[in-house]
């Protein structure tokens, strides 16, 4: 995805690899992003907003569908210039593990929150919420990838946000990576909670958007979840 329209109103920045969605409604507050990227992403980012008209002086808000640093990284850029960070509290927890308690209980999940720089503040979306966004962001928790995953769903147009709980390789859509998940089983037993969604574009964190068929192949995933 290279700075593309998804939806009216809904665009896809690529920046250093990572998919960072602006939401631009008409009449809005403020900007909403989905993922803020990694660490130093505030200096491309506000060059790609500028040649859109955009300013990222205009974000009032992240919400990050999860803590690893290629998706809540630059949230702490963000955070000091004013902008309110949404992340799962699973994941704002383990954001704040230190190199200590690292090293005495290593994990990869550990790891890749060692290596996230923390905002100064966060607040909390939890599973059930609904964001004042699109007509309506209903925040589904979908643990495993990290502790604090979460999807986005807009029911009135069709858009899932996964961030990394589902991969696009190769063309097919595929469950979370085994390398970097914190429990693969989890991982793909939260998909099924995405079951009966009229889903009809899935937004994924590192892949173009898939258009086409989009509900089939989530429903070909929630078998594949049932029989894992």
């Amino acid at each position: 995805m290279r700075d593309q329209e998804i939806a009216p109103g809904v665009r896809g920045f690529r920046i250093r690899r990572v998919n960072v969605v602006a939401i631009t409604e008409p009449g809005a507050q403020g900007i909403t992003l989905i993922d803020a990227g990694l660490a130093g992403s505030s200096r491309p980012l506000a060059r790609a907003f500028s040649e859109r008209g955009l300013s990222l002086g205009d974000v009032e808000r992240v919400v990050c569908t999860h803590g690893h640093p290629d998706h809540a990284g630059g949230g702490a850029e963000l955070a000091a210039a004013g902008t309110e960070i949404l992340i799962h509290p699973a994941d704002a927890e383990v954001m704040a593990t230190g190199l200590r308690d690292l090293v005495r209980r290593p994990s990869m999940g550990r790891l890749f929150a060692a290596m996230t720089p923390v905002p100064p503040s966060t607040t909390d979306v939890v599973d059930g919420d609904v964001l004042d966004v699109l007509g309506g962001m209903h925040v589904i928790h979908t643990a495993g990838h990290t502790p604090g995953s979460v999807c986005l769903w807009v029911p009135r147009d069709g858009l899932l946000f996964v961030g990394d709980v589902l991969q696009r390789r190769f063309g097919r859509v595929v469950f979370a990576s085994s390398l970097y998940s914190h429990d693969v089983r989890a991982a793909r037993r939260s998909v099924q909670r995405l079951a009966g969604l009229d889903v009809k574009t899935i937004v994924f964190g590192h892949y173009p958007p898939l258009e086409e068929g989009a509900r089939a192949v989530l429903e070909r995933l929630v078998r594949d979840a049932a029989t894992a």
